[in-house]
């Protein structure tokens, strides 16, 4: 299969995934919405960024790195090197999760009333940090799987999780309405460990097999043979372990160090956002519905059709890093020009859909005018936000992470500069401009990037 088939599969088993989990996910909130009320999904919603933020200090750098570095591994025959590389990422990545979980218990009630600002949230916290050992091990497998460009145990965790998560919640809230009458919201956190939890076990069971050289079906059905069987992990040194750990650092630590600079620029850009807007001269709680419309309606109607650019980038990264590995600068143009072509169409095509329905959307759909009229203007960064991705996965395959992190922090500063700057003076609108800017100056830094780069292997060969 040539590589333009296997991303187009892969894209696709992603993009099929990732809808259906979506389509879960809108009807698992109604549950949590008309079973523990606004208050209680509240709550639940406020633990989210210290989540977000274990993720990207434990295990989403290294993922990212594993994906990479294997499909180079792969690409030039050392398979057995690709598999040391997957120890060394699963053994730091769960390393990290179990400090991060223990720091996490040992500070929740600082977390929860400091930071968060309710002490409610302290058993949720609690609850929440057994699901970081989880998600490092998953992280990790399926950033293995990536980088050889098989998609079906990703996708198989990813359903697993979210279809063990909503029956988990499901049946413990049965269970506490006939005992107790009533269920809290903490089910739903351990909901998020039982999903976790299914999702590492199924990888860590299935792993094994695959690595052997079997077929998915092979692994779920597995057959006697009389043939001894190669070991699917090998041995390691700690010189090996020391190695490999010198290739994964400069790889994982400027993308953990994006993800976790993200993570702290979008939450001060969302804290501030409806104080500047009160500064424009709205009142406390109209400025939070506008705000609540502009993140709860407008923006995820224009980033649902990202679940395809995503599954591009996912499959796009290790399929760089291979070429590159193939010193095929011919190859390299060619797969680059004709991915973010795609996604630059999508992306124009999608703004000229938001642009005829996008007041319709808002008024039919949201029952909301503000919410057409941010969909119309938002409309606009369709072009450049699907194609960023690609863009940004393209960088981080050529090994360029920390410029990687250098577009992501230049973007988001001029978001930040909006929401401080251009909020005041305009309202809203100032802000949709910065983001619009934040976009097309992403794109322009990051196409000038990937040119730089392989321009001068050009120059070099």
């Amino acid at each position: 299969m040539s590589r333009k088939q296997t991303i187009i599969r892969g894209t696709i088993i992603l993009t099929i995934t990732g809808f259906f989990s979506r389509f879960m996910g809108f009807f698992y909130r109604i549950f949590l919405s008309r079973t523990f009320g606004e208050e209680g999904v509240g709550l639940y919603q406020l633990i989210f960024p210290v989540y977000a933020l274990c993720y990207s200090l434990t295990t989403a750098g290294i993922e990212t790195a594993v994906s990479r570095t294997v499909a180079r591994k792969v690409s030039l025959g050392k398979e057995r090197e690709a598999r040391e590389f997957l120890l060394t990422g699963l053994s730091l990545s769960f390393l990290l999760a179990c400090i991060c979980m223990v720091a996490m218990q040992k500070n929740a009630a600082f977390i929860a009333a400091e930071i968060l600002g309710d002490e409610r949230c302290i058993p949720l916290l609690t609850i929440l940090s057994y699901t970081v050992p989880c998600s490092a091990i998953h992280s990790c497998i399926c950033g293995y799987c990536y980088g050889l460009k098989q998609t079906s145990i990703p996708a198989a965790a990813q359903l697993i999780e979210q279809t063990t998560r909503i029956a988990g919640v499901w049946l413990l809230y049965r269970i506490l309405i006939q005992d107790q009458g009533k269920a809290p919201i903490t089910i739903a956190v351990c909901g998020l460990v039982i999903g976790e939890f299914f999702s590492a076990l199924y990888t860590t069971s299935i792993l094994p097999g695959f690595l052997k050289g079997r077929s998915i079906l092979r692994v779920l059905h597995r057959r006697s043979s009389s043939l001894p069987e190669k070991r699917a992990f090998p041995s390691m040194t700690a010189r090996v372990f020391c190695r490999n750990l010198k290739e994964l650092l400069p790889l994982s630590v400027p993308l953990t160090a994006n993800r976790v600079l993200i993570n702290l620029l979008q939450s001060i850009e969302a804290i501030s956002i409806p104080g500047r807007l009160q500064r424009f001269g709205l009142g406390a709680s109209e400025a939070l519905s506008l705000y609540g419309v502009l993140n709860g309606m407008a923006l995820p109607c224009i980033l649902f059709p990202s679940a395809v650019t995503s599954s591009i980038s996912i499959m796009l990264m290790p399929t760089v890093a291979e070429i590159q590995a193939a010193d095929d600068r011919h190859e390299m143009l060619d797969i680059i020009k004709k991915v973010t072509g795609a996604c630059f169409t999508l992306g124009l095509f999608c703004c000229l859909v938001f642009l005829l329905f996008g007041s319709w959307v808002g008024i039919t759909l949201f029952g909301s005018p503000d919410a057409g009229k941010f969909i119309l203007t938002l409309a606009w960064i369709c072009p450049f936000l699907y194609t960023n991705s690609a863009l940004s996965s393209i960088i981080n395959g050529l090994g360029k992470t920390s410029s990687t992190l250098f577009v992501n922090t230049f973007s988001l500063l001029i978001r930040i500069a909006g929401v401080f700057y251009a909020i005041p003076r305009y309202g809203i609108q100032g802000y949709l401009w910065g983001l619009l800017i934040s976009q097309l100056a992403a794109t322009l830094l990051s196409v000038w990037i990937i040119y730089l780069n392989t321009r001068r292997k050009a120059v070099l060969r």
